[in-house]
């Protein structure tokens, strides 16, 4: 087979969905069964937190339920994971809240349609590749932020409380807008919220297999509806959820309006990558298999898409609903395809129900949400084990709460990379060692700790220097001036390599500086054991004969300084 042909078979290999892979090995009626019941047992997972989390972002409770049915459909029909669930996340509430209050919902359909186009774009690229890159404290950072924000958001409906204007996004003028409405409050709200908490946390104890989330939903509905508590609902608040689906259409927006919003559509679009890889990793160490990392985001994008087209939320995977998909005993993709098709089912046969549903059940349910994605363990841990961890995660999460989820990601991993790039320059090791030739020709290389004293007293001019490490631009600099040091004492320099297994440009130059500087001088300059890759980057900027001699390793080139001829 041709290179040509490799290369096309390979990216037939990367971009094949799941579902196509799981239909090659053969899928019988066992394998249909255990995916209709992991289904079942995802939407009744998924049909209240489709709701709440609709309705936390400012939208009619039924966007929620669009984006579960067609963005989640997409998403198991041409995704990379065999197990992945995709639908309206939490970590968008703040997002899609903003976008909402400064765009209305036409912005937001317009943003999820771009961040759809972004995603697809990045799967061909073949960048999700990189994602996999983000720190760990940044993930934990902006979880734990995006927490705090998801349940600063439920307060209202939590405690029953009454503003006199609408509800601000942002957390220290929402705080203070709660605040004032504190005495608004309303017992029964209390009770239905803390009622709901109590059957969440109390079945997942006891009946951890049991749908708690819908217990809890249906056990508050019926108790407002026979009890006739003063509670807000679906029914009173949005007046339902239509039992039809709107027919797709594209978003109207202008050029201008695309513009303006594709800052939010790129975060979209990244929120959703992180997210949805993050999902299938999940999955993946669950089951043993491996997702597609570029075929995921292709899915995520043509689901956002599909979302867009139908009225619904941003999508991407979910980590809590493919974690039930996966221990419900799902085989592959088709359970994922037939969670959306019940979703579809409860809103053409009982979409009236939904109307009786409190907001205060809802609210309960997401805070469990927040508690749940707050990863406290994970954030103290972090905190304890170094400074420059500590400084990544509370700048992401500060930056995340008071400022913005996106800007939040981008600091922290800028913070993380310059710490990296602090911690791998001084994990540089660099050491000058002079050399007594012996009375047979060979050579003796004289420990570090006593190369000066040595030196001067052997009077000789062979200096072997060694590099060991990531030679690159963070550590450039340091080797340049220990170089630079003793550039005016000896006739021969041995630079030896055979430590050093990464170099950029940077690095290279220095070399190459240095080397002009010996030839100026009348001084030679050999670079001893390089590897392949790293004699490559040096040659290519320009660290070459005659100002460099290549040697395999350091006793060549310190043989070759003692006998005063320098080969090709």
């Amino acid at each position: 087979m041709t290179t040509r042909a490799h290369a096309t078979e390979r990216f037939k290999d990367l971009f094949t969905p799941k579902l196509i892979s799981v239909l090659r090995e053969g899928y019988g009626r066992r394998d249909l069964t255990a995916d209709a019941i992991a289904a079942l047992t995802v939407a009744i997972v998924a049909l209240p937190l489709s709701m709440a989390i609709a309705i936390a972002c400012g939208a009619e409770p039924q966007r929620g339920l669009y984006a579960a049915i067609f963005g989640g459909f997409v998403v198991s029909a041409l995704g990379g994971s065999r197990h992945q669930v995709g639908g309206p996340a939490g970590a968008f509430i703040v997002l899609v809240a903003g976008t909402i209050a400064t765009h209305g919902i036409g912005g937001l359909l317009t943003a999820t349609l771009l961040a759809g186009i972004i995603l697809v774009s990045a799967g061909y690229l073949r960048l999700g590749t990189y994602i996999r890159y983000i720190p760990y404290p940044v993930t934990v950072g902006f979880t734990a932020g995006i927490a705090a924000i998801i349940f600063a958001s439920q307060i209202r409906d939590l405690l029953g409380l009454k503003l006199s204007a609408p509800e601000p996004a942002a957390l220290l003028p929402k705080l203070e807008a709660l605040n004032a409405a504190l005495f608004t409050f309303t017992p029964a709200a209390i009770g239905v919220s803390l009622l709901t908490i109590l059957i969440i946390v109390g079945f997942r104890a006891w009946r951890p297999r049991w749908p708690n989330l819908l217990v809890a939903v249906v056990t508050a509905s019926v108790l407002v509806a026979l009890l006739g508590l003063p509670v807000d609902t679906i029914g009173t608040r949005f007046g339902g959820i239509p039992r039809t689906l709107p027919a797709p259409s594209l978003p109207i927006f202008s050029w201008p309006e695309a513009m303006s919003l594709l800052p939010v559509a790129i975060s979209f679009a990244l929120l959703g990558a992180i997210e949805s890889l993050l999902s299938a990793v999940v999955a993946d160490s669950m089951t043993g298999r491996r997702h597609r990392s570029n075929c995921e985001l292709v899915a995520q994008g043509f689901a956002n898409i599909a979302s867009a087209m139908f009225g619904g939320l941003c999508v991407t995977g979910t980590i809590a609903r493919t974690a039930t998909n996966v221990r419900s005993g799902a085989h592959g993709p088709v359970a994922g395809m037939l969670h959306s098709v019940f979703l579809l089912a409860f809103v053409l046969f009982a979409a009236p129900l939904a109307a009786y549903v409190p907001l205060a059940a809802l609210a309960g349910v997401l805070a469990t949400v927040a508690w749940n994605m707050a990863e406290k363990h994970a954030f103290g841990t972090l905190l304890r084990s170094s400074h420059a961890d500590a400084v990544v995660l509370l700048a992401t999460f500060g930056l995340t709460v008071f400022r913005d989820l996106t800007e939040g990601i981008i600091v922290g991993f800028a913070l993380s990379a310059l710490l990296f790039i602090h911690r791998m320059a001084h994990s540089v090791e660099v050491e000058g060692v002079p050399v007594l030739p012996q009375e047979d020709g060979a050579a003796d290389i004289i420990d570090s700790e006593c190369a000066a004293q040595s030196y001067e007293a052997a009077g000789r001019d062979t200096l072997v220097y060694r590099i060991t490490g990531a030679f690159f631009f963070g550590a450039a600099a340091s080797v340049a001036a220990a170089l630079d040091r003793i550039a005016e004492r000896p006739r021969n320099f041995v630079l030896d390599f055979a430590g050093v297994r990464v170099i950029d440009s940077t690095a290279a130059t220095t070399i190459a500086s240095f080397a002009r500087k010996q030839r100026a001088r009348d001084a030679r300059v050999f670079v001893a054991g390089a590897s392949r890759h790293v004699r490559q980057e040096l040659l290519a900027h320009g660290v070459r004969e005659p100002e460099v001699h290549f040697r395999t390793d350091v006793t060549a080139a310190i043989s070759e300084c003692n006998s005063g001829v320098a080969g090709a």
